[in-house]
Formats: structure tokens, C-alpha cells, sequence
């Protein structure tokens, strides 16, 4: 059967990267990019106009398509969510909701994301083992801890073939970074850029797990072509790359642009970033479908930096 495959939150920070991965693999024509607003200027391939939210609209593009897959990746991130939650809820949890509904009627294959906001306070904060203490304080958190449980009872009850990852902190360069915790990490290049200087809203000494989009592009492609019976964990795989503080991107980053300084004002988002964990223990994924990253932190500062300063001249 050919592999049509929709993918929903297409501009985002994932999708932005994740489509054009796709269409490497199964052609421009096969990959369907779902979001609400009009595509960038530069997309080339199919795109439609959407909220997740519409289960009818959805459900047409699945029947008009024929789709045999979806990356179910739009969503509102911690901050987006703390601001307003019922929408948060709405969307993140609603929307996986109508994927999958319609999963069972048109036997799709569904990739969803997951994050290490489920994880809370009362988690281990180092070596995060696989199955652990879910008791997040954010609406995102809580949001991504219902949809791990919704996939699992589709499995379960359904036979749904849903999987996913609990995304760390991601670094991408291709679509602007949002408002999430982690996305410090992304807004500090564009500042060390553009003025030589920024000024960080998370605080000094807060080490969270991250990732390189690369890596997360190939470990979500990995895990979707990993044979269904080596799928062990059908809630979310933990999943884990590197792990580092502002102060050490910051030296990173002063390789390149020795000019650069960092201050730090800790906003509402510390005390999220401060409820997450420091590492995560991914040997279930290693183990089961053969992860491995491919980026530390000095590789993915070079390449984040060069392809900045390349996007905003």
C-alpha cells in the first residue's frame, strides 16, 4: 500500500523539519501538511488549511487523501498553555482525541508527541527511569500525561498502532522558535546575532534534558519504521540526547562570537523548567528500536549558529 502521510502542526518547530524528512522518503506528492495558517512562501509540496480541533475537516482529508499515516504534531507548548488552559486542553488533548477516533475508522498508523512535561516535582531529577511518577504542575504537562494514557487505551482497547516520544527540550533553526520552557535555547541565538547579547528567562545552573532537531527527526522517523513488535511502550518512549545549563550554551556559543555576553531575568518559566528533571533515562528506546543521537552540544552550537546567522543576514 502507498504511504500518504498527513502531518498536522506542519510550521512548527518539529514539522518545519519533519516534512521535508518525509518527503525524502515517500515523495512531495505523499506528504499532506496540515496547519491553520497559509504556508510559508518558501513550502513546496501539499498544504491545507485546518484546526485539529474539526473532526469533520479532518476526517475529509483523511477520505480525500487517503492517508495511511499521521504525525499528529499541533499543538500549544508550557507557556502558550499556562495562558490560557482550556484552549490548551482543547487543542492538545482534543485534538489527539479526534486523531485518533479516526484512527480506529480508517486504520491509521499515528505518530504523537509527547514531552518531559509529564514529568513534575515529585520525579526523580537525575536518571528518569522509563516507567516513574507522573505528577506534572503545567497544563501542558497534564495534557501530554492524558494523552500518553488516551494512546495507550486506543492500543489497548482499539488495536491503534500509536507511538511516541517524550520529547526533550528541542534546537531547530528552520521555523522561529515559540514561547515554550526550553526555547531559550533557540531565542539565544538570534540574540548573540543580532545585538551580541541576550537576556535569558531561564536562570543560571538549570541543566534540562535537549536535543537537536536532527536527532529528533531521525529518532521520530526510527521509531515509526521500527517493526510493531518491537514496540514495547505504548504510552511515550523516554528520550534523551544531551543534557546542559544557559551557562554552557552560553560558552558555546562564545566560540563563535566571542563578543557575546548573557544575563539572566528568570520569568514565570523558571519555575516550570525547575519542576523538570535533569536527565533521562532512555535505555527502553536504546534497547528496543536502537536510538543513538548523533549531536552533543558543541556540534548542534555550530550548526544552530551558523544557520541563524545565515536565515536573519
Amino acid at each position: 500500500m502507498e504511504r500518504k502521510i498527513l502531518v498536522t502542526g506542519a510550521s512548527g518547530l518539529v514539522g518545519s523539519d519533519l516534512v521535508l524528512a518525509l518527503q525524502e522518503i515517500v515523495g512531495r506528492e505523499n506528504v499532506i501538511a496540515l496547519e491553520r495558517h497559509e504556508a510559508p512562501p518558501s513550502f513546496e509540496g501539499i498544504h491545507e488549511l485546518a484546526d485539529v480541533r474539526d473532526s469533520e475537516k479532518l476526517e475529509a482529508l483523511i477520505q480525500k487523501y487517503k492517508i495511511t499515516e499521521v504525525y499528529h504534531l499541533a499543538g500549544l507548548l508550557s507557556a502558550g498553555g499556562e495562558k490560557d488552559p482550556d484552549l490548551a486542553w482543547d487543542v492538545n488533548v482534543g485534538g489527539l482525541r479526534n486523531v485518533l477516533r479516526l484512527a480506529v475508522k480508517y486504520q491509521l498508523k499515528v505518530f504523537w508527541p509527547s514531552s518531559i512535561a509529564v514529568f513534575g516535582p515529585t520525579t526523580p531529577k537525575e536518571d528518569v527511569p522509563q516507567h516513574t511518577v507522573l505528577e506534572p504542575t503545567t497544563m501542558y504537562g497534564v495534557n501530554k500525561v492524558s494523552g500518553e494514557l488516551l494512546c495507550q487505551y486506543y492500543f489497548t482497547r482499539y488495536g491503534v498502532d500509536v507511538r511516541s516520544l517524550r520529547y526533550p527540550g528541542l534546537l531547530g533553526y528552520k521555523a522561529p522558535p515559540g514561547d515554550g520552557t526550553t526555547e531559550y535555547a533557540i531565542h539565544i541565538f538570534y540574540g548573540a546575532i543580532r545585538d551580541n547579547h541576550y537576556v535569558s528567562y531561564i536562570d543560571k545552573g538549570s541543566v534540562l534534558p535537549m536535543m537537536f532537531m536532527e536527532d529528533a527527526v531521525n529518532g521520530t522517523i526510527q521509531l515509526m519504521n521500527a517493526p510493531k513488535e518491537k514496540i514495547s511502550v505504548r504510552t511515550s518512549y523516554n528520550f534523551s540526547a544531551i543534557q546542559f545549563a544557559p551557562e554552557d550554551l552560553v560558552k558555546e556559543i562564545q566560540k563563535a562570537n566571542p563578543k557575546f555576553t548573557c544575563e539572566y531575568q528568570p520569568d514565570s518559566r523558571q519555575k516550570i523548567a525547575n519542576s523538570w528533571p535533569k536527565t533521562i533515562d532512555d535505555s527502553q528506546a536504546r534497547k528496543d528500536w536502537n536510538w543513538s543521537e548523533a549531536y552533543d552540544l558543541k556540534k548542534l552550537t555550530a550548526i544552530m549558529y551558523q544557520k541563524i546567522k545565515e536565515k536573519i543576514g
